[in-house]
């Protein structure tokens, strides 16, 4: 079984994959989505977005990372593909399943499952432009408004010659709004000559069997239940002997992602990330919603620094000075 971190566009940044990764029990991340138009794009754009290019297209514990892009221009999409592979990368992602609207409207994500014939072209025409021993994956949910086109789509894109598929158990108009539909997958990934990757709705051990179960899939996708539960992934791989963190190691965690996030935005924003994690970790710790009530009125780093120690005081946790 292999567990893979999902690509959370505006969440799972360089600086996320990195502390996630360095957990364990994960086998593999995804950039967030580079936007492709119909652009040339320069090296600095990509090391921007994945410095990880610049560690062999690893993560600093050893994670692999594949580089993801997102647009409708086949062209376009095949040049940047090999610019990324120029650079480092080792494996290419294509992303067509981002339900979000402005990116939709805009010819990307989604909006291509309603054309297969157009996703077969753009995955050719990545297949074609990068050296074969780099995989080209892509990631896709079931359909656009409703969920009939699905296995349509995987073929498309196994017969142009990928090497992987990610199926969310949803489509485009299913948003994020439960279930997800697993036992959809089953279809696909019986069809399918190439690996299927279940995603959608894990949220604990428990969830991965039960999608295991209806769809047969031996490897996972996961976003939203790694936030929620940073270990997660080791206490699926293993059950008998991994302790789960309780609030006294997640801690020292936020904090440690707090400090070396600080440089990356202006002081009045440098908590930010910080907050947006605390939305997922509330559904898994009782302690987050407190934290979380006193740091969303909170802008600067010594005042953010403060309640981190005044907190760890209370709940008698020990905190790096």
């Amino acid at each position: 079984m292999r567990i893979f971190l999902a690509p959370m566009e505006g969440v799972v940044d360089f600086q996320m994959r990195q502390l996630l990764t360095s957990i364990g029990g994960l086998d593999g991340c995804v950039t967030e989505f580079l936007r492709i138009c119909d652009q040339r794009l320069p090296r600095r754009v990509f090391t921007k977005l994945c410095p990880e290019l610049l560690q062999q297209s690893h993560t600093q514990s050893g994670t692999p990372v594949a580089f993801q892009l997102l647009g409708g221009n086949a062209e376009a999409m095949a040049f940047n593909a090999a610019k990324a592979a120029s650079l480092g990368a080792d494996s290419i992602d294509l992303n067509f399943g981002c339900p979000a609207k402005t990116v939709n409207r805009n010819d990307g994500g989604a909006k291509l499952l309603q054309e297969p014939n157009r996703i077969h072209t753009i995955v050719r025409a990545v297949r074609e432009a990068v050296p074969n021993d780099i995989d080209v994956t892509a990631k896709i949910r079931l359909g656009f408004q409703d969920r009939s086109m699905g296995l349509e789509n995987a073929h498309a894109i196994a017969d142009a010659g990928a090497q992987r598929l990610v199926v969310h158990a949803r489509s485009k108009s299913d948003a994020y709004r439960p279930p997800a539909y697993w036992n959809e997958l089953q279809p696909i990934r019986e069809q399918l000559g190439i690996p299927v990757i279940a995603n959608g709705e894990i949220w604990s051990a428990e969830d991965l069997k039960r999608c295991a179960e209806q769809s047969g899939c031996e490897d996972f996708m996961i976003g939203r239940g790694l936030l929620a539960r940073p270990d997660l992934a080791l206490a699926i791989k293993h059950p008998d002997t991994h302790l789960a963190w309780d609030w006294q190691d997640i801690l020292p965690l936020l904090l440690d992602f707090f400090r070396k996030g600080i440089e990356q935005y202006p002081e009045k924003y440098c908590g930010n990330r910080l907050k947006q994690w605390f939305m997922y970790l509330q559904r898994s710790y009782p302690e987050a919603e407190r934290f979380f009530n006193s740091l969303k009125r909170l802008r600067g780093r010594d005042e953010i620094e403060t309640l981190f120690a005044q907190h760890a005081k209370e709940q008698r946790i020990e905190l790096a000075s």
